[in-house]
């Protein structure tokens, strides 16, 4: 006797493993090459926001291949009028970010897939978030866990190959500085999140966005200020808007490959009283750098980024009067030939 199964039956396929997943992409990025697929045209559109059209980074001649599937669940009867924060636990070799039971992300890094689970209500009200938060949350985890990176909160950029990583507290002006990098026309590589491989002191990043609130918008003048006035304003879980530029249609350029960092340095949010640019001894340098990068401090690569910083350079740069001030005083650290002070 033979027994057929009804392909209607939840019983059949109870993880819902049989879902087709008709779309697909593939991006290299942060020094990997990410392939992508869904069940949603909208959802892998959404992907192409943060990955697509951007310098095709990688640290060896072959980059490394990471799987992420993105699922579409049915509406949910509750609706945020802001989503949970995204909650993370680990265990057996997995990560998750769970912002609910239809919401959430899993990554293996050993396995070099992640799961990115979301709801058609979430995706319909809250995009930004799904992207911000859950997406590009996936693509860190995998390309920070699988190419053994340390993920840091900074900004970075440079020219000729070498770029600085600057880092400092919330408020003392790493998006304003970025923008002006930008602007100046020095190679771009991320203003909110940069990885490192600590082997190579090379930094990449994913140069998709840059975020700046509007009273930084008065530093630019002509498109540049047009581009950033007519970019879509986000809020932060702060409750700090800001506008959100795309860095693929604006000025500047973005890096073609790693930055190979010449330095390392911590912004300041205390006006300068003295010399704007200031080495900092090892043992200060070590306090700062773990101080101000707290998650990346308990990555297994943290010692050997911190021993690259200090050999390279770790400084303090106070507050300017403008940004290029700023600037001014970064350029000799990106200056092969120029003796550093």
């Amino acid at each position: 006797m033979t027994t057929t199964t009804d392909a209607t039956d939840p019983t059949a396929d109870p993880f819902g493993e049989g879902a087709p997943l008709a779309h697909a992409a593939r991006w290299t990025v942060l020094g990997a090459c990410f392939h992508v697929v869904s069940d949603s045209a909208a959802l892998l559109a959404l992907a192409a926001q943060a990955c697509a059209s951007l310098p095709a980074h990688r640290f060896g001649a072959v980059a490394p291949m990471f799987h992420v599937e993105l699922r579409l669940g049915a509406p949910r009867d509750t609706v945020y009028a802001l989503p949970p924060r995204v909650r993370t636990q680990a265990g057996a070799g997995v990560l998750c970010g769970v912002m609910d039971a239809a919401n959430h992300v899993v990554v293996s890094p050993g396995q070099r897939r992640a799961l990115v689970s979301v709801s058609a209500d979430m995706l319909e009200r809250h995009p930004y978030h799904v992207r911000y938060e859950m997406m590009e949350f996936a693509l860190y985890l995998l390309a920070a866990r699988g190419q053994d990176l340390v993920p840091l909160h900074g900004a970075c950029f440079g020219f000729g190959g070498r770029g600085v990583l600057v880092l400092g507290p919330t408020g003392a002006g790493k998006s304003t500085l970025a923008l002006h990098a930008l602007l100046e026309g020095l190679d771009f590589v991320a203003e909110d999140g940069v990885f490192v491989e600590p082997k190579t002191m090379r930094a990449t990043g994913l140069a998709n966005y840059l975020h700046v609130r509007d009273d930084a918008l008065h530093w630019a003048e002509g498109a540049p200020h047009r581009w950033l006035a007519s970019s879509p304003v986000i809020v932060r879980r702060s409750g700090v808007a800001k506008r959100e530029a795309d860095l693929r249609i604006g000025p500047g350029r973005l890096a073609t490959a790693p930055l190979d960092l010449a330095a390392v340095v911590m912004l300041s949010d205390q006006p300068a009283s003295g010399p704007a640019r200031r080495s900092l001894p090892r043992d200060e340098a070590v306090a700062r750098l773990h101080a101000d990068q707290p998650y990346a401090a308990g990555q297994p690569h943290w010692q050997r980024f911190v021993d690259g910083a200090v050999e390279r350079g770790v400084y303090r740069l106070d507050r300017q009067a403008h940004p290029r001030d700023a600037l001014r005083a970064l350029r000799p650290l990106l200056d092969a030939d120029a003796a550093v002070a």
